[in-house]
């Protein structure tokens, strides 16, 4: 029988545990939030990388038309 090093890696990450701690207070009526920001763990990491991919694309066409 071969030795199998496999590691597995899963479960629920911090920002997921932080989703569910704001859906729970949410419905317990401890925030008052909107749900928008309840799922904001879920969306804003997605935004910010979003926003630095449209920075560098708009970074690499002002360098692209300053070489012209």
């Amino acid at each position: 029988m071969a030795d199998s090093n496999t590691t597995r890696s899963g479960g629920i990450g911090f920002l997921g545990l932080l989703c569910i701690v704001f859906v729970v207070f949410k419905i317990l009526g401890n925030i008052t939030w909107s749900w928008w920001w309840v799922f904001s763990p879920i969306w804003l990491p997605t935004l910010l990388i979003l926003a630095i991919l449209l920075v560098i694309g708009i970074i690499a066409i002002i360098v692209a038309l300053c070489e012209r």
